[in-house]
């Protein structure tokens, strides 16, 4: 049975690649380590959640691959990263950072990887959850 999630800003994002059951091998290995299986396949796809990876031959892809797509994962914690990151290394994947604190805010720590087709692939720990701002309304 599949489960869908409403209210989410991405529904789901689709990938076309070259080499379908390679695609499945380095995106079984990499989301295994973020708790997330495969949901399930047809012909020239399959999915996990909301991401779904397609070969040309799909009829959903046109025909064309994708190009060059950066997508990042979120990880519960810093090991969580640097399991993805060896698996992902481990499953034909290129390194494009090793795991480590990044710039973009206190606390971003992320690894980063290219896929078979050389997507840029992030996972992504954002830190220990933060105490939330009070809101804020603005009225126009």
């Amino acid at each position: 049975m599949n489960e869908l999630h409403r209210g989410r800003l991405i529904d789901h994002l689709q990938l076309v690649v070259a080499d379908l059951e390679r695609s499945r091998r380095f995106y079984g290995a990499v989301l295994e380590t973020l708790g997330i299986p495969i949901g399930g396949d047809g012909p020239g796809f399959f999915w996990a959640d909301e991401l779904c990876i397609s070969d040309p031959s799909s009829p959903a892809s046109a025909g064309a691959l994708t190009g060059r797509t950066h997508v990042a994962f979120q990880a519960a914690d810093r090991e969580q990263v640097q399991k993805f990151h060896r698996a992902a290394l481990a499953a034909g994947g290129k390194d494009n950072g090793t795991p480590g604190e990044r710039p973009y805010h206190p606390g971003y720590y992320a690894a980063f990887v290219l896929d078979p087709d050389g997507n840029n692939i992030e996972v992504v720990y954002h830190g220990p959850a933060q105490r939330s701002a009070p809101s804020v309304k603005i009225e126009f």
